[in-house]
C-alpha cells in the first residue's frame, strides 16, 4: 500500500478537522439514543481520520467513549489525561511486538490528543457511541491544560492550541 498521506486524503475525500488532521464521516446509525438532557443522537457514528506528523489531533474531550481502529501507515500515540489527572498512552499500530494495538478505547470524559511520532501518517477510524455531536466536543488551550497539569507542559504545548480555532 501507499505511504503517501495525500493519496488517502484524496481517495477518501477527507477534509480538515477542527482538532487537527483530516476526516470524513462514514457511518451514522439510523437508530437513535436519547441523552439524559433530552437530546436525540445517533446510536453510533464513525469517521475515517488521518493524522500526519505535522498535523496531530489536539487535546479535546468527548462525553462518550471513542473507539479507535488502526488501518494504514505509521503507529499513532494517543495521549490521555484521565479525569483524575493521570496521564496514559496507547500506541495504535500494526506491530504487536512493539506494544502496538489495532484498536483501543478512549473513555468518556478523558482529555486526549494523538500524534504520529515516527513516520509520516496514520490512517484510523474512530467510532463514538452514542454518536458524535459537536455539542459534546470540547477543545482545550495550552493555558487551560497547564493549569490542570503543569508536569505535562512539553506534551501540552505540542498537542494543545495556543488559541482555539474559529469554527
Amino acid at each position: 500500500m501507499t505511504t503517501d498521506p495525500t493519496y488517502w486524503i484524496d481517495t477518501l475525500q477527507l477534509e480538515p478537522h477542527p482538532e487537527g488532521g483530516y476526516y470524513k464521516e462514514i457511518y451514522q446509525s439510523p437508530q437513535t439514543h436519547e441523552t439524559a438532557d433530552g437530546r436525540v443522537r445517533p446510536l453510533a457514528t464513525s469517521i475515517y481520520f488521518l493524522l500526519t506528523k505535522e498535523n496531530p489531533s489536539r487535546f479535546h474531550r468527548l462525553t462518550a467513549d471513542e473507539l479507535w481502529y488502526f488501518h494504514q501507515g505509521d503507529a499513532l500515540t494517543v495521549h490521555m489525561i484521565y479525569p483524575d489527572g493521570c496521564h496514559g498512552t496507547v500506541r495504535l499500530g500494526p506491530d504487536a511486538a512493539k506494544g502496538e494495538v489495532l484498536q483501543a478505547v478512549v473513555p468518556a470524559q478523558t482529555i486526549f490528543g494523538s500524534c504520529v511520532e515516527n513516520g509520516q501518517f496514520a490512517l484510523v477510524s474512530c467510532m463514538v457511541s452514542p454518536g458524535f455531536d459537536y455539542a459534546d466536543f470540547e477543545l482545550f488551550t495550552q493555558k487551560q491544560l497547564l493549569a490542570l497539569n503543569s508536569e505535562l507542559a512539553p506534551l501540552i504545548k505540542r498537542l494543545a492550541y495556543d488559541k482555539l480555532p474559529e469554527r
